[in-house]
This record gives C-alpha cells, sequence and structure tokens, in this order.
C-alpha cells in the first residue's frame, strides 16, 4: 500500500512539473493551431503561438480531412463547429479523362467509419481552431507579425528568434519547447537539417481554385480524374445557404514550363486561367467540364508539386521538435496533409503529457509518428492510389467501357487497400476512440 501511495503521489508531482512547461509554437496554420488546442486538453496553459502572418486570414482552398483526424477534433470538442461549413464527403471516382469510371469508393460515415470525411475551405477550418485557441487560451496566446527566423539552445531552455515584421526589430521568446508548424519551408526545421535547400519539384504544378456552381453525382461526390499527363481533383465543399449551388474546390495538376520560375512552396502566387484551363478543354466528368470551373474561378492560383526529403530524427537537444509539413511534407495524394498535421498535433500533446522529461515524450512521439509518416511519403511519390488512373491510361488511351477489361480481378481493391494500411486507415483502428486523448484531464 505504502508502495502504490508512493507511485501516485511521484505521478501527481511529476504531472504538476510537466504542466509547467512554457511551450512555443511555430506557425499558427492547421498543425500549430491544433497543437496548442491538444496541449490545452492535456492541461498545458504557458503556450504562445508564433505567426508571421500580420492577421489569420481565411487564405488557401479545400482541403479533405479523413476520418482518423476528424476523429482528433471531435476529441478537442470543435467538431460541431465545423459541420455547418463544410461537405462530410460521401463517395470518390477515380476516371480517365473522357469520364469513364476507373474504381469507386464510398468514403467516412457512408462507409463505415465513426467519423465522416470532411471536405471544408482551409482558410474556414484555421479560423475556427483559431478562435477555439483564442476563447481557451486568450487573445495574446497568438502573436502575430512574429516571423520565427532561429531556433538556439541555451542548456535545457530553447529560444525562438523573430522578426517583428512591423517594425523588422528582434524579438526572442524563451521556453522549455519550441514545436516547429511553420510548413514546407520551416525556419525551425532549418536548425535540424541546416544544409537542406529549399523543397525539390517533381517537375509538375498545381493550379487551384473555387467556384460557385451546380452540384454533381450525389452532391457529395469527390472526382480525381486524368489522362496519363495532366490531373484533376474536384470536390465540393460548401453549400450555398441562399441557393442550391455548393462551392466547388478544384486543383489541376500539369507539366511545369520549365522557365515559369514560380516559387517552390508558396501556395498564394497569383495566375490567370488563360494560363492553364486550354490544357483541360474538351474533358467532360459526370457533366462537369473542367476548363469552364476554371474559366469562372474568381482567383486562381499555381503551386508548384513540392514536397520534402523524410528525415530521420524530427528533434534536437530535446528541445526543438517538428509536427506536420515542416516535419514530412508530402505531395497532395490521398488527402494526407492536413489529415497527418492533425494526428502529428494530438499525438505530440499527448507525449508531452505523459512522459516527466521532454526529451522522452519527443523520443517516443518520433517512435509512433516518424516511421509511418516516412512510408506515407514515399507512397505519395509513387501516387498513392491515384497511380491507377496512369494505368488505366496506358493500357486504354481510347477510354473503354467496363474497368473489369482494363485491369486483372482484384487489382483495383489492391492498390486501394494497400494505400489504406499505409495511410492507417483500416476500420479497426480508425474506429476506436482516440489513443491521444485517453490521458485529457
Amino acid at each position: 500500500m505504502l508502495i502504490a501511495w508512493f507511485h501516485h503521489c511521484s505521478q501527481i508531482v511529476f504531472r504538476e512539473l510537466i504542466l509547467t512547461h512554457q511551450i512555443i509554437i511555430s506557425g499558427a496554420g492547421i498543425a500549430g493551431l491544433t497543437a496548442a488546442l491538444a496541449l490545452h486538453a492535456h492541461g498545458f496553459d504557458r503556450i504562445v503561438i508564433l505567426e508571421r502572418a500580420h492577421d489569420i486570414q481565411p487564405l488557401g482552398s479545400g482541403i479533405n480531412l479523413l476520418p482518423h483526424a476528424v476523429r482528433e477534433l471531435d476529441a478537442l470538442d470543435i467538431l460541431d463547429d465545423l459541420i455547418p461549413l463544410c461537405i462530410q464527403t460521401k463517395e470518390l471516382f477515380y476516371m480517365n479523362h473522357r469520364g469513364d469510371r476507373i474504381w469507386h469508393e464510398v468514403r467516412g460515415t457512408d462507409a463505415g467509419y465513426r467519423w465522416p470525411q470532411l471536405s471544408i475551405h482551409r482558410g474556414w477550418l484555421q479560423n475556427q481552431l483559431y478562435q477555439k485557441v483564442v476563447s481557451l487560451l486568450g487573445a495574446n496566446a497568438v502573436r502575430t507579425g512574429m516571423e520565427v527566423v532561429n531556433v538556439q539552445s541555451s542548456g535545457r531552455r530553447a529560444i525562438a528568434i523573430c522578426k517583428k515584421r512591423s517594425t523588422g526589430e528582434t524579438v526572442n521568446f524563451e521556453g522549455d519547447l519550441v514545436i516547429g508548424a511553420d510548413g514546407i519551408r520551416s525556419s525551425v526545421r532549418r536548425v535540424i537539417v541546416p544544409a537542406e535547400g529549399p523543397p525539390p519539384c517533381n517537375g509538375m504544378v498545381i493550379f487551384r481554385g473555387a467556384t460557385w456552381g451546380s452540384s454533381f453525382l450525389t452532391g457529395r461526390s469527390m472526382i480525381i480524374a486524368g489522362d496519363g499527363v495532366r490531373k484533376i481533383v474536384l470536390y465540393p465543399m460548401a453549400h450555398r445557404t441562399d441557393s442550391d449551388q455548393v462551392l466547388l474546390n478544384w486543383a489541376a495538376a500539369v507539366p511545369e514550363n520549365p522557365g515559369a520560375g514560380y516559387s517552390h512552396g508558396d501556395w498564394n502566387i497569383p495566375v490567370a486561367p488563360s494560363k492553364f484551363a486550354p490544357e483541360f478543354e474538351g474533358w467532360n466528368l459526370a457533366g462537369v467540364q473542367p476548363s469552364v470551373l476554371m474559366q469562372n474561378s474568381p482567383d486562381t492560383f499555381v503551386y508548384p508539386m513540392v514536397d520534402r526529403e523524410p528525415l530521420k530524427s524530427w528533434s534536437k537537444n530535446g528541445n526543438i521538435v517538428l509536427i506536420g509539413d515542416a516535419a514530412h511534407a508530402m505531395y497532395p495524394v490521398g488527402s494526407n496533409g492536413a489529415t497527418q498535421s492533425i494526428i502529428d498535433a494530438s499525438a505530440i500533446a499527448y507525449y508531452l503529457g505523459r512522459y516527466p522529461r521532454l526529451i522522452d515524450a519527443l523520443s517516443a512521439y518520433e517512435a509512433d509518428r516518424q516511421v509511418k509518416m516516412t512510408k506515407l511519403q514515399l507512397a505519395n511519390r509513387q501516387q498513392g492510389p491515384e497511380v491507377v488512373i496512369n494505368i488505366a491510361n496506358e493500357r486504354a488511351p481510347n477510354g473503354f467501357d467496363d474497368p473489369e477489361n482494363v485491369f486483372k480481378p482484384g487489382e483495383l481493391q489492391e492498390i486501394s487497400d494497400r494505400y489504406t494500411k499505409t495511410s492507417s486507415m483500416e476500420f479497426s483502428k480508425v474506429n476506436e476512440p482516440s489513443p491521444y486523448m485517453c490521458m485529457v484531464m
């Protein structure tokens, strides 16, 4: 009894010591804001988020959140705020450019998951996360206009060195831990891998935009289509309140013009639809003409398709660690970018709340997440499940009436199952409660 009592008391002391950690998060994107919410859920309240933007604006385009990420958001009590802003995706079709259907998957709760798959505007999601952080941690928890340019270790402490963008002056923030959630061009990552250059491009660029239009198929359907050279992703992400229209998000990948000179890692490079819409003339996908959709989009942007090399370690000195794209930026395949960032955020909070020593918490976090994400990064370089589009175009360049005449029996299912396993989307895993919220106070 005495030993049990001593163990119980020591756990309380350790817990109290852990929760006094000052945690600095670089980046108020989806990963950083979710990390703040998860840390708060585990009892941490000395948290500051440093964001280079002058304010949090609803920028970006559509993203998809898979059920295992939505599970984490539900555990953080924010899912109900998101449901009115999004569409719960029901199904995914892979097609060729003629609209011939290669493969069909039921998604989210319609497929039997406990949580839905959400199609949502990235900026709307970010804003909801931001509002939740402010309501729980206060307005001073998010410091905008603060660009983290370096991180230094001083003993057990970490110092985030910032440039105040309004004045150019240097401002230092000192804490026990710096979490790098600052994306593919992460300054915190440069501390861990200082010799790494710009993110490499695979020779493709992505044009993207959104516009209001008529729904297609079930109204909750997603299409990924291509001709072996070009590819487009198309899905609705919101309902219009005053009509039956939906906000259609699209992203189109084409080979990069070598002389274009697009900045690698910058999502917000404006470009005129006339530069790329003609590439998709004549395509018809379930009644949707992509070239018309592109021409009707008020704002269109271009982004070179880039990723980062997998790292053997995401941490340094026991007081610096990476999450999200800063740790494992991957090609936008399989809806795993934002999804895995959210899971990272929940995981790092869980391990920080579980282990008294920071270095042990970071080691446990990496042991859980690093190998999984390396496999996913490499799978996305091989196009993940979207490889079926290229196979179909190689075998049937003039189209087909039945995919069974193009693919071997079971071949499509095998490709789908392989990626499901790599992305940890098995029903047996996803339908369980979050493994990272079991210690929530």
